[in-house]
C-alpha cells in the first residue's frame, strides 16, 4: 500500500484507509439510507464482511496509484472511521466520489472534507479539471457540489442500487472555477 497524505481541517482529520477501519467503515456504510444512492455495483443488503473485503481487495492494492481513498475521521472521535472520500484520475465519468455515515449527515462535514481533498487534487496531483456525479434527487451530494462552484454538465441514465433513482447529473470543477469560488481568483 502507498502511503497518501494526511489532512486536517477544523472537525477533521482525513487519512488513509486500513483494515483497522473496516468495522467503523461496516457500521457506517451498511445502511440503506447511505448506499441507496450509489452505483448499482455496490451489493445491497450489504456483506457482513463487505467493508474489511473491499478495503483489503479494492483499495489498499490500489492506494496511491492514480487513486487515493481517505478515511474521514471527526478530531473528537479519531479512531473513528464516520466515512470516505476518493479520488482516481481515469474518469467513469467521474474522478471523485464520497459517502458519510447518516448520523453525520447535515453538518457541512462533507463540503469541508472535499475542500481539503479539492486543493490536494489541484495543487498537489495536478488535476486540470474534477468531473462529479451524483443521483438525479440526492439534494446532499448535489449541494457539496454547487458550494464548491462545480458546473453542471449534463444529467445522463444511470443505475442506482435504489431504483427510484435511474439518473445521474454530471458537474465539472476546474482550477480557475474552484480559485474563484474560494475567492483567490478574478
Amino acid at each position: 500500500m502507498a502511503e497518501i497524505p494526511s489532512f486536517e481541517t477544523s472537525r477533521l482529520w482525513l487519512r488513509g484507509v486500513t483494515e483497522a477501519d473496516a468495522p467503523a467503515y461496516q457500521r457506517h456504510f451498511a445502511d440503506y439510507a447511505v448506499i441507496s444512492e450509489l452505483a448499482a455495483r455496490v451489493p445491497w443488503p450489504y456483506p457482513q464482511d463487505g467493508a474489511l473485503a473491499f478495503i483489503r481487495d479494492v483499495i489498499l492494492p490500489a492506494q496511491g496509484k492514480d487513486k487515493w481513498v481517505w478515511g474521514l475521521y471527526l478530531k473528537t472521535s479519531p479512531d473513528e472511521l464516520i466515512g470516505i472520500i476518493d479520488l482516481w484520475r481515469q474518469n467513469r465519468p467521474e474522478n471523485r466520489g464520497f459517502w458519510l455515515g447518516r448520523a453525520f449527515w447535515g453538518r457541512g462535514l462533507m463540503t469541508e472534507a472535499t475542500a481539503v481533498i479539492t486543493d490536494h487534487a489541484f495543487d498537489g496531483l495536478g488535476f486540470k479539471s474534477i468531473i462529479l456525479s451524483n443521483a438525479v434527487g440526492n439534494l446532499r451530494s448535489r449541494r457539496v457540489k454547487e458550494k464548491a462552484g462545480a458546473v453542471w454538465l449534463r444529467t445522463e441514465p444511470f443505475r442506482f442500487v435504489n431504483p427510484a433513482y435511474t439518473e445521474r447529473e454530471v458537474w465539472e470543477l476546474t482550477p480557475e472555477q474552484w480559485k474563484k469560488f474560494r475567492g483567490q481568483g478574478p
